[in-house]
């Protein structure tokens, strides 16, 4: 642990979330100080802790930095137990489903009534609108919003390859929340506060949208767009690794002439603007293809970095265990997973102050902090008692 910028040291907050929108809420807030008190069902904990597959690092990925208590909200203790969570906290967060919270009794007009300043989020599939009670996924709104459609080919609807609204819409509700506490130092007053998938997702779209009513074409989609610069391009080496690199003004294309040894096409008056490269490129590139594929992939990147070229590597995600710039000081801290196995993990893309948001606490175990948050309500050790049965007996193996 080390010591790390915490700017929301001294707000608290509940969480009631799985899977990656909530968890992503939760997991901004706290690595910024927050207090994030992580709310599971006693006694088997969050079911994202068990997800298979592509699943299997969600839970590692978003909940370090944060407390757990294991509660059965659906009994009487239980749920006094994290009503009493709630009037204590500044934040509740939550991404269930329409309605659930509201069946449990932790709904926004229940608990506004018991905590008139507290900032409550709902992290939902869809804002106000028809399809508000729809139940929603990532996968669902990236088919329904357009996003599959720009990222596959033509005719072939690719879901994008993480969890892009999942995680901004849940960085949308921090907005939210900072905004909501911030007007609260002027009001006193708590409000609720909403983020939506569909909405993200329109967000993430809203530039093809407008293109579409700026040019009067549908956007097409992205591995067959036209492309705005003459050089975007992935390019095979002579080692059989993948590069991309883009040549994006006409000060980088005499940079790549030059340094590629292209000065031809430099010097060619029907070459001079980007918009004459772009109207012929398919004269130049069969060219700039052989000549990579006549490059190892270190001499293309090298020249690409001494002349200031955009470039990059086509990696998987599990090689940037070894980037150089990923292990920089400050870019991941260490969590140790359910398996036992410590490992590296992105911290938040940003600096404060000279310094990335850190750990000062690793994931936390199921119900790991169900007696000191019942200490810090001012539970007894009779109350304790009678609570125990609701909390699920405290830190538990995830096994």
């Amino acid at each position: 642990m080390t010591s790390v910028p915490r700017p929301l040291e001294g707000i608290r907050v509940v969480e009631f979330s799985h899977m990656v929108m909530g968890p992503t809420c939760g997991l901004i807030l706290a690595d910024l100080g927050a207090d994030v008190v992580k709310v599971e069902p006693a006694p088997e904990g969050d079911k994202t802790r068990r997800l298979p597959g592509s699943g299997a690092g969600y839970f590692g990925t978003y909940n370090r930095n944060k407390r757990s208590v294991s509660v059965d909200l659906k009994s009487v203790q239980g749920l006094k137990f994290a009503t009493d969570l709630v009037r204590a906290s500044d934040v509740l967060l939550e991404n269930f489903g329409a309605g659930v919270m509201d069946r449990l009794g932790l709904g926004y007009d229940a608990m506004q009534e018991i905590n008139p300043s507290l900032v409550y989020c709902a992290l939902k599939g869809f804002l106000s609108g028809p399809y508000e009670q729809r139940a929603a996924l990532d996968e669902v709104v990236q088919m329904m919003g357009g996003l599959a459609y720009m990222t596959g080919p033509e005719g072939r609807p690719l879901r994008a390859g993480a969890s892009v609204n999942d995680v901004m819409g849940g960085l949308f509700g921090v907005i939210a929340i900072q905004a909501a506490l911030w007007e609260r130092q002027r009001t006193g007053k708590g409000t609720f506060v909403r983020s939506g998938l569909f909405e993200n997702n329109m967000f993430l779209v809203a530039q093809h949208m407008v293109q579409y009513r700026q040019t009067g074409v549908p956007s097409a989609p992205m591995p067959d767009r036209v492309s705005a610069w003459a050089v975007y391009d992935v390019f095979e080496t002579a080692d059989e690794e993948k590069i991309f690199i883009g040549v994006v003004s006409d000060k980088q294309w005499a940079q790549f002439c030059t340094a590629f040894g292209l000065e031809d096409l430099l010097h060619d008056t029907e070459l001079q603007t980007n918009a004459q490269r772009v109207a012929r490129r398919d004269g130049f590139m069969p060219r700039l293809r052989k000549m990579f594929q006549a490059q190892n992939m270190t001499e293309s990147a090298t020249i690409c970095e001494r002349i200031g070229l955009p470039f990059a590597p086509i990696l998987r995600p599990d090689q940037l265990f070894d980037d150089p710039h990923v292990n920089h000081d400050g870019a991941t801290v260490e969590v140790t997973l359910s398996n036992g196995v410590r490992t590296q993990v992105p911290t938040l893309p940003f600096e404060y102050g000279g310094t990335r948001p850190g750990l000062y606490r690793d994931l936390p175990q199921i119900g790991e902090h169900n007696e000191d948050v019942a200490r810090e309500l001012g539970y007894s050790d009779e109350a304790l008692e009678r609570l125990r049965p609701s909390l699920g007996g405290g830190a538990t193996s995830e096994s």
